[in-house]
């Protein structure tokens, strides 16, 4: 059986120097290698097939029977680390609370701990007619959310 751990120091090898960064790498129990990585600007074909090249080189065929898959993120899939995060920032996210709410709105700012985004509401202020349009800042921590994603725009 192949160690995550040793993928992971290989991918992290050929990551060195380079804008890419690592979102998750999975190994399943018949050997399944799964490798995702991500940059700022999107993921090239060409990056992946550079990737899975260099695993290769790495790892002996003779001893391991494995299947390998390089690719990216996924555009619509839920961010897996940090750098997704920070990547995104300024633009829209959709975030689904463990309590079933799901709110939309614009990332603001991420750290270790926390992330914010601004959200509008329709609030109604004292003595007013009908509500307007606010913008709040919600900050939530990671454990309290089921997932973020980048909410895909037509507009």
């Amino acid at each position: 059986m192949i160690e995550k751990k040793t993928v992971c120091q290989i991918v992290d090898e050929w990551l060195d120097g380079k804008e890419y960064f690592l979102v998750e790498v999975t190994i399943s129990p018949d050997d399944k290698i799964v490798v995702e990585i991500d940059h700022k600007e999107g993921v090239w074909i060409e990056d992946c097939v550079e990737l899975s090249r260099y695993i290769e080189s790495k790892l002996n065929r003779e001893e391991d029977d494995y299947e390998l898959e390089v690719g990216s993120a996924g555009i619509g899939q839920p961010f897996k680390v940090l750098q997704q995060y920070r990547n995104h920032v300024g633009k829209e996210v959709e975030v689904l609370k463990k309590d079933g709410r799901k709110l939309c709105g614009v990332l603001k700012d991420a750290d270790e701990q926390h992330f914010t985004v601004t959200i509008e509401k329709k609030v109604k202020p004292e003595g007013a007619k009908r509500p307007q349009l606010v913008q709040e800042d919600e900050t939530f921590a990671y454990d309290e959310i089921k997932y973020t994603k980048y909410l895909i725009s037509f507009k």
